[in-house]
């Protein structure tokens, strides 16, 4: 448990953009729980950390910009998001350029990140 007691929710994300649905779910349960005042922290795996990527066009698509929705995680109370550094890597993303503040991280402190929670929930 953490040190206020709470149940401690771990949302993680897996999905691009825009291949699916679940990548817009993702973001909306994240929100929905910090509205809820749910105790949680975020989590890019994978093809996820593509949703960190700036200046996302999703007119063409249909939908509402991700990168928008990201942006308001502050204003929910959403602070810890975290990214997998080797994803970062692999997808050539600029963390400098995302629209949200973020922290990379590697495999070995992920585990310890999922470890320290007590629900995870993926996308």
């Amino acid at each position: 448990m953490s040190n206020t007691d709470k149940p401690s929710l771990l949302v993680i994300i897996r999905r691009s953009p825009y291949d699916s649905s679940l990548a817009r779910s993702a973001v909306d349960t994240a929100l929905a729980g910090a509205a809820l005042d749910q105790s949680l922290d975020v989590l890019f795996l994978g093809e996820g950390v593509l949703q960190l990527l700036p200046g996302q066009d999703s007119v063409h698509a249909g939908l509402k910009n991700i990168g928008r929705l990201l942006s308001s995680f502050p204003l929910y109370g959403i602070e810890r998001v975290y990214v997998d550094a080797d994803a970062v890597t692999r997808h050539g993303v600029d963390l400098e350029q995302a629209p949200i503040p973020v922290c990379a991280l590697q495999a070995i402190q992920i585990h310890t990140l999922m470890e320290e929670h007590t629900h995870l929930l993926g996308f």
